[in-house]
């Protein structure tokens, strides 16, 4: 099997720049395989983006990405910029459909996993469930993507100021959540 049919397979992002562009450039043209080798490519990108801020709305939110993505491919000017701009675009729909969802907070967790149990990731889920589209946003593209304050307020719309406040009270909301389970965490 060729890297590029392993590439279709799995749905891993290409690790070669030319095949991204080349791609990127037949899908522009309206070539549909093209399309479609391009989902399969950023769909683990958009689903690890959209998790994080949309939670239990998230495939909404990496659909409604991926419907955006297509529609707009050809407004993107150099395909090395893709994931950027995807991110842009992955970021802003998860806060949306996690803002029309508005969900209630769920309730409190009774007991606590040791670290390392497998159950902590759901914990720290349930956490995350509690703190605002913004917040979970904020802290995603600043932990997890790595971007600094003026990137975020970028991808966000918002100023620098507005980040670091964000990302103040989201990190203050979390450890708050986190500590509340008569401090066992």
């Amino acid at each position: 099997m060729d890297g590029d049919a392993e590439q279709r397979r799995t749905g891993a992002a290409p690790a070669d720049p030319a095949w991204l562009a080349a791609t990127v450039g037949r899908a522009q043209r309206g070539d549909l395989i093209a399309m479609h080798d391009l989902l399969d490519a950023v769909t683990p990108y958009v689903r690890r983006l959209c998790g994080p801020i949309a939670l239990q709305d998230a495939p909404d939110a990496i659909q409604e990405t991926l419907i955006v993505v297509l529609r707009r491919l050809g407004d993107l000017r150099d395909p090395a910029a893709l994931f950027g701009w995807i991110r842009v675009i992955a970021v802003r729909e998860a806060v949306r459909i996690a803002k029309q969802s508005a969900r209630s907070a769920p309730a409190d967790l009774v007991d606590v996993p040791a670290p390392g149990d497998p159950a902590l990731a759901v914990d720290v889920r349930d956490v995350l469930d509690r703190l605002s589209p913004e917040h979970r946003a904020v802290l995603m593209l600043r932990d997890l993507e790595g971007l600094d304050e003026q990137a975020a307020g970028e991808h966000l719309g918002v100023p620098t100021g507005t980040v670091r406040s964000r990302l103040f009270r989201a990190r203050r909301s979390f450890r708050r959540a986190w500590h509340s389970e008569g401090g066992r965490r």
